[in-house]
């Protein structure tokens, strides 16, 4: 989906530079120029962009639900740790990034999702991102976002990541985690509390190729993600008046649940035997919340979360 409009945008700005309105795109690079570091600083939230009645049809279509299980003191700053990516990261834009849903459940908290830098290299592209609170998700920009002294601010990561929109398969359970760890560091660093975050449905709503590892077609997906920073998912879903092909994803109802925060005390030096520690409390929290749940959305009793 992102890829498909920042395609858009990037084609508009050829049409600039080969027609006559080559100065404008002039103007435009020397805005970039200025600009460039504003991703890593916080972005550039729009109200209005993200209060967009077309982003409350687009809730409503799957339908996106934001469920809260524990408040959260806005005093404090937050890192919550969204799984899984899945095709779409649905669950994380319609949640964090549209209002009115974050601000009414968690009031005094200003969430901040933090996607690939490489999106913010897009002309035009990257002012939509940064409206409606995208962020990089640079360690710059993570540190920005978590220096806040008063507190009240959220850094949302996706921890997986592109990696694993390669295991977003229906039903799959499997999470890229064990080796990921540089939010743990953060959090540590800035004294920012962790908080689990799993959206049941998100692996839901597309079918994907066949891939498994091992297969041709998953060693070529992994070699052009490294390539290029970001992985080519091969999937389908449902057409505009049809169910049985096209890029449309299913509806597919979400469920974003928002767990407890994880006490975090600020340790500018964090050795790895607390990063470690860190990590392990934090995947014991997160499966905690998903077997506390799963049973509500149709998880079946025997099936658990798979940590690579």
């Amino acid at each position: 989906f992102l890829s498909l409009v920042a395609e858009f945008c990037c084609g508009f700005f050829v049409i600039l530079i080969l027609g006559n309105f080559w100065f404008l795109a002039v103007l435009y690079l020397l805005w970039l120029y200025l600009d460039w570091e504003t991703p890593c600083a916080g972005g550039r939230r729009s109200q209005w962009v993200r209060s967009w009645t077309v982003w409350k049809y687009f809730r409503e279509y799957f339908p996106i639900h934001l469920i809260k299980t524990s408040e959260l003191n806005p005093n404090h700053n937050y890192l919550l740790g969204f799984h899984p990516h899945g095709v779409l990261v649905a669950g994380a834009f319609g949640n964090f990034c549209t209002d009115p849903t974050f601000k009414n459940l968690f009031p005094g908290l200003t969430p901040y999702l933090h996607i690939m830098p490489i999106w913010f290299g897009c002309p035009f592209f990257r002012e939509y991102i940064m409206s409606a609170g995208m962020v990089s998700a640079s360690k710059e920009s993570v540190s920005y976002v978590l220096n806040n002294e008063g507190g009240g601010h959220a850094s949302i990561i996706v921890i997986g990541g592109a990696e694993e929109s390669l295991n977003a398969h229906p039903g799959s359970l499997t999470l890229n985690i064990l080796k990921r760890k540089g939010f743990i560091k953060m959090a540590l660093k800035h004294g920012a509390h962790l908080v689990p975050v799993f959206s049941f449905g998100e692996n839901e709503l597309f079918k994907q190729v066949a891939n498994p590892k091992g297969s041709w077609l998953r060693n070529v997906q992994e070699k052009l993600q490294k390539i290029m920073g970001f992985a080519l998912p091969l999937f389908h879903a449902r057409g505009v008046f049809q169910y049985s092909f096209g890029l449309i994803p299913y509806r597919q109802p979400i469920h974003t649940v928002v767990g407890s925060p994880i006490p975090v005390r600020q340790n500018l030096n964090p050795t790895t035997e607390e990063i470690d520690q860190l990590h392990a409390l934090y995947l014991q929290k997160l499966k905690k919340l998903f077997e506390e749940h799963k049973s509500n959305y149709g998880i079946p009793a025997d099936k658990s979360l798979i940590f690579e």
